[in-house]
């Protein structure tokens, strides 16, 4: 058998092809848009991909079924509750494929979506044992599929958290506890709160971890599932109905044209976004006005899709040389609206001064001399609520990034505006959107909530418990990372835990109050602060100083998440 997981990280998503060396026979299941790995490891191991097999229409993503089957014939294959503009090929529960000696049976295990399967794969026909269970957004590492994603069409959480109950437990759970699960998203993935960085596990690890399949009723497991959501973002409904459109093919070596200053600016004054994707330290020290930065590094497409709404004619304004990784990005989501590049940028921004604006920044003391002198100021904390709950600016409104297109119009765009997130990057995406919109006094905090609050403490004048690098790798300790999931995916301690900080008070069980914990974070300040959290509600937790910029530092391992050499951002 061949059996090879893809890994995503910008999206979190994970995707399968499955073959059968005697016959030469592939399925892939739950594929990206841009399909050349699937079809290069075909060609490479001499498999012939027969069919596509979603395990539902997904939301985070545009998959490439459509890809896949203009390119080898194969046929597209649904559970037999979905419907589609295109012709599809259902699948029942209990269904079985055959691809030779291996065999694949179909699970119908609704909740997530009313139309969600799982494939679990047996490597022998004869055998009793599956090798592994695919579970698409079902079951997850450590969480499983969020049951809400669907009450804009009517379909309401709570009857589908109802569905998912009996899927995971008359289903999934009945296989044996050595089945290897492969679900369709990771740790970062809005799909569900608490997943790993894990990407494999098995039904009986599952079984024992996974809060969601602790012992508890059915109204319990609804509660749990639908509490603490972060969210979901605003190109969610976008995608999940774009999958079931016959859409036009995506084009992932085409580089989209270069277009002239006249033509960019032309576009723009007809209603085009213009996409700055450099990071936000040079976007900030110049760039066009009325542009919108999101850098393309970490989850582009994902924060892309939370400040330009889907459909939106897009003229990027890049690096040389990343035009085409950009709008391959944005396709991933169903961006497919780039009209072209900025040719020659860093010559347009010296050719048109009067076009260029520098963005407003502000240090924590300075902000907090405005928050004392300015009535009129209105702060946005565009963290997650989870964040929020932690600690939050005097005065702050939440509004996670996710919801700032929905819900700009409860600010005021004539007040001055200072926008803040954890540690900067999230807050200048939303705050050159407030600019773009209109808003005509808009800073962000330089170092996020993190550089606002002074050292944590327990209790008045008590600091927290602290390590350094050194001791906490050697001590018998777990390693809690509270860093967001791009940035544990560039670089962390081996062996470390990711809970980022805003799902801390959601994940608070997974924490054992029998072990020693060491928190990290990049720099120490969050990690403080998760520090005095944890010791509140009764655990040995102890904060590292100088987060995971001293513990490289110090030359101790740094690692990516496939285990190669990684680097702290």
């Amino acid at each position: 058998m061949i059996f090879e997981q893809y890994y995503l990280e910008c999206l979190s998503h994970a995707s399968y092809l499955v073959g059968d060396q005697t016959t030469g026979r592939a399925v892939v299941v739950d594929p990206q848009r841009d399909i050349a790995g699937y079809l290069r490891s075909a060609e490479e191991h001499g498999l012939r991909i027969e069919r596509v097999i979603e395990t539902h229409f997904h939301a985070d993503f545009v998959s490439g079924h459509l890809e896949l089957a203009a390119a080898t014939g194969a046929v597209i294959s649904y559970g037999d509750a979905a419907k589609a503009e295109y012709d599809f090929e259902p699948l029942a529960d209990g269904q079985r494929l055959s691809l030779g000696d291996v065999q694949l049976e179909i699970l119908a295990t609704p909740g997530h979506t009313p139309e969600s399967i799982s494939v679990v794969v047996y490597e022998h026909a004869d055998d009793t044992v599956p090798h592994a269970v695919l579970t698409g957004d079902t079951l997850f590492i450590g969480d499983v599929g969020r049951p809400d994603l669907l009450s804009s069409v009517g379909v309401t959480a709570d009857e589908l958290a109802r569905q998912l109950y009996r899927s995971l437990h008359e289903k999934l759970l009945r296989l044996p506890d050595e089945t290897l699960v492969y679900p369709a998203h990771g740790a970062g993935s809005a799909c569900g709160k608490a997943l790993s960085t894990e990407t494999v596990s098995t039904i009986g690890e599952q079984r024992r971890n996974n809060y969601a399949l602790a012992p508890m009723s059915e109204g319990a497991f609804v509660e749990a599932v639908t509490q603490g959501q972060t969210a979901a973002p605003l190109y969610f409904a976008f995608n999940a109905s774009y999958n079931k459109q016959l859409r036009e093919l995506m084009q992932d070596t085409d580089a989209p044209p270069a277009l002239s200053w006249e033509k960019a600016m032309a576009a723009v004054a007809d209603g085009a976004v213009l996409l700055d994707t450099r990071e936000e330290p040079e976007f900030c020290r110049g760039h066009l006005a009325g542009a919108v930065n999101v850098g393309l590094s970490g989850r582009f497409a994902e924060y892309a899709g939370d400040v330009i709404p889907a459909g939106t004619p897009i003229v990027l304004f890049t690096d040389p040389g990343t035009e085409l990784q950009a709008k391959v990005r944005l396709g991933r989501i169903g961006f497919d609206t780039v009209l072209g590049y900025l040719a020659e940028p860093e010559r347009q921004l010296a050719e048109h001064p009067e076009q260029v604006r520098r963005a407003s920044r502000l240090s924590a003391a300075e902000l907090e001399i405005a928050r004392r002198g300015m009535a009129e100021l209105q702060i946005v904390d565009v963290r997650n609520e989870g964040e929020h709950r932690l600690g939050a600016v005097p005065g702050a409104v939440n509004i996670p990034l996710a919801s700032i297109i929905r819900r700009a119009a409860e600010l005021d765009p004539a007040r001055p505006t200072v926008v803040h997130c954890a540690g900067g990057y999230r807050s200048s995406i939303a705050a050159s959107y407030l600019r773009s919109v209109g808003f005509a006094d808009v800073s962000d905090l330089l170092g996020g909530y993190g550089a606002y609050v002074t050292p944590p403490t327990e209790q008045v004048g008590t600091a927290p418990a602290t390590t350094d690098p050194v001791s906490a790798s050697t001590a018998d300790a777990l390693l809690l990372d509270v860093r967001e999931s791009d940035e544990y995916d560039a670089g962390h301690a081996p062996g470390t835990v990711l809970i980022p900080l805003g799902q801390l008070p959601d994940r608070l069980v997974e924490i054992p109050r029998d072990r020693h914990v060491v928190v990290i974070c990049r720099s120490g300040n969050r990690s403080g602060h998760a520090t005095v959290y944890l010791r509140n509600n009764e655990v040995d937790a102890v904060n590292m100083v100088g987060g995971m910029q001293a513990w490289a530092a110090a030359g101790l391992p740094v690692e990516d998440t496939s285990g190669a050499p990684g680097r702290v951002i």
